[in-house]
């Protein structure tokens, strides 16, 4: 490869240009795509939907999930709500303003014309998944309830108490079984993807791991999606679940996908903390309980006095104070930068000082502790088994932690990557968050993107793309396949000692604290000096037990394990070349003189997508952000 493919961006005003797009796209007959295979990797909301939706139009569709049901996806795990912008809200939201909070929360590093067409289509999600039965919650009068999220100023937020992902899967779920049932589907579960299959330059299929018998599979098709997730647990750490892995996207960059802005991570300010060095996992407390919960920390350094016991007037409800506009629904990359500012300056709260107060009690007087519970019940009953103590009763501990990436696998306006026929779906891609995505924005894009944008697009790539059917013995099949055992057989017999949670648990230390919520060019540098040394001694030093026939956890973490080190040294670089602070990129150096982030528009108005080099350092191409509906303004939410 050498540049950056045309992002087929439409010319013309933005508005309704996805209609116009859409419209003139090339179909194929309902009776051809009978004849065409499609294979989908993923079964999240938009894996889910969009197998559900290319099987529905008739194409005979392969799924390979990483779970025992697409049902264990880390979709599931999302708590708040999904963003839309309906007409019948009550505060007069809209298009537009949906459309400009999402554009002005990535701080302007995202393509408008894709900001546009989410908050276009967001409206016709809600529709869908209602007439699926997704429980959403609703008024007194029937109509669908809404509530706030951060970074808007209305209220926007569908939500199934707190379980909108689980419901919302559910719905995905049920309509790809539908598609299974009628055989339209070929559902194939527990398959780890590990190689990407191109035949001259074009998608073609991928090598996967059976998880439980250790076989090596070929799977082909006419073209492919990818719909795997993000890639936080990079960190160690996460919210994400444990099996989220970014192999299939690691592996399709290494053959030629441009991997875009990388290091742009989220760190959320809601999680639950650590209970100590040996924790694996991290658990999310919704966003949406900012509505109701104020985030406070004692106003004296050092204070170790229970919350309880800390008067109102010795309290710094810090949000309201710097930002009186949104107070406790800034979006996520302030709220978690504030709050570790005035963690480090030794007013935090709890074990080491890293969490700040979530606090209900104002709400639980004045609406009740049943009204609360109708709306978070199952979030504070998940607090309660964590952390031991009663939320209703004393103010929740909370701290940032590593969430979502909006970084991801540069895809065009219609979805399809840097290689032929090779799309990318959901957090996968890097498309419409920019440098900060809002809460309640990734449901949303999920099913734009599987529901409505994919099912549209990959039609017209299949329509003018005509090519014969790969076998599994094509050379390029057998080349991919070989290599991957020689991958497996390496690392079976590495014959070292140290278990590859050890290399995984310090690499999360060297990325949280270079690449975490603040990074400068020191820190950057050294960092990657230090991936750098520990991937050469975890190629030298890792054991992994066992054999390659049947399940071997060890062998699938140390495979993921050893992606994350070049996935952590691209982020590093991302984050080193890109001289600006924007959304949760925030470099210490580019920054005003009230600790507020200080973009370079001049410089870095631009998605930045790097070319991998087989032994050498990536090469990074540059698109430039066009605006034209809406010019890029400070960001402010003071």
């Amino acid at each position: 490869m050498s540049g950056l493919p045309d992002p087929r961006i439409p010319a013309g005003p933005i508005a309704d240009a996805w209609q116009r797009t859409k419209e003139g796209l090339p179909l194929i007959s309902p009776l051809r795509k009978g004849q065409i295979d499609v294979l989908v990797v993923g079964t999240g909301l938009a894996g889910a939907s969009a197998a559900a939706t290319l099987a529905q139009q008739g194409y005979r569709v392969t799924v390979l999930s990483f779970h025992d049901s697409p049902r264990r996806a880390h979709s599931v795990a999302a708590q708040g709500g999904i963003n839309a912008a309906r007409s019948v809200a009550v505060d007069g939201d809209s298009v537009s303003r949906l459309f400009t909070d999402t554009l002005k929360g990535g701080d302007f590093r995202a393509r408008e014309s894709g900001c546009q067409r989410l908050a276009e289509i967001s409206s016709g999600i809600i529709d869908q998944c209602v007439a699926q039965g997704v429980p959403f919650a609703r008024e007194y009068g029937g109509s669908l309830a809404t509530r706030s999220f951060g970074g808007a100023l209305v209220s926007r937020t569908f939500y199934a108490r707190g379980q909108t992902g689980q419901q919302l899967l559910y719905g995905a779920y049920q309509a790809l079984m539908r598609q299974v049932e009628l055989g339209r589907v070929r559902l194939l579960t527990r398959r780890d993807v590990l190689e990407l299959i191109t035949v001259d330059g074009v998608a073609r299929g991928v090598v996967a791991r059976h998880l439980l018998s250790g076989a090596l599979e070929i799977h082909t098709a006419r073209t492919v999606l990818l719909c795997t997730g993000g890639y936080s647990n990079v960190y160690f750490l996460s919210t994400n679940a444990l099996k989220s892995n970014a192999s299939a996207i690691w592996r399709a960059h290494r053959k030629g996908a441009l991997f875009a802005n990388p290091c742009f991570t989220q760190i959320h300010p809601t999680c639950i903390p650590s209970g100590d060095a040996f924790q694996s996992k991290l658990t999310l407390m919704s966003e949406s309980l900012r509505n109701d919960g104020r985030i406070w920390l004692p106003l004296e350094t050092g204070d170790q006095r229970s919350a309880e016991d800390i008067p109102e007037q010795e309290r710094d409800y810090f949000l309201e104070r710097l930002y009186p506009s949104y107070g406790n629904m800034a979006p996520r990359d302030v709220a978690s930068r504030r709050a570790r500012e005035l963690c480090n300056a030794g007013r935090g709260v709890g074990p080491g000082g890293l969490s700040v107060f979530l606090d209900l009690t104002d709400a639980i007087k004045t609406e009740g502790r049943e009204a609360i519970a109708a709306r978070y019940g199952n979030l504070m009953k998940m607090y309660e088994r964590i952390s031991g103590d009663d939320p209703y009763r004393k103010p929740m501990r909370i701290y940032p932690a590593p969430h979502y990436t909006m970084g991801g696998l540069w895809v065009d306006y219609q979805l399809m990557s840097s290689i032929p026929g090779l799309f990318v779906l959901g957090e996968a891609n890097y498309s419409e968050h920019g440098a900060n995505r809002l809460g309640a924005s990734a449901l949303m894009q999920g099913l734009a993107d599987g529901y409505f944008i994919a099912p549209s697009t990959v039609t017209a790539w299949l329509a003018g793309n005509a090519a014969p059917d790969v076998t599994p013995d094509h050379s390029a099949c057998r080349e991919a396949l070989e290599s991957t055992l020689r991958r497996i057989e390496t690392m079976l017999g590495s014959g070292g000692t140290t278990p590859v949670d050890s290399f995984h648990r310090e690499l999360g230390a060297v990325m949280i604290d270079s690449c975490g919520i603040s990074r400068d060019a020191e820190g950057l540098r050294d960092g990657l000096s230090q991936v750098e040394a520990l991937e050469k001694r975890f190629h030298g030093e890792v054991r992994v037990p066992g054999e390659a026939a049947g399940p071997n956890a060890e062998l699938e973490k140390a495979l993921r394990v050893s992606d994350f080190f070049g996935l952590a040294q691209l982020m590093l670089r991302d984050a080193l070349a890109r001289e600006e602070s924007c959304g949760a990129h925030f470099r210490e150096e580019h920054q005003s003189p009230e600790g507020e982030a200080r973009r370079d528009d001049v410089n870095f108005a631009h998605i930045a997508a790097w070319e991998h080099q087989d032994g050498a350092e990536p090469i990074r191409h540059s698109e430039t952000l066009q605006f034209t509906a809406l010019q890029p303004s400070t960001r402010s939410y003071r």
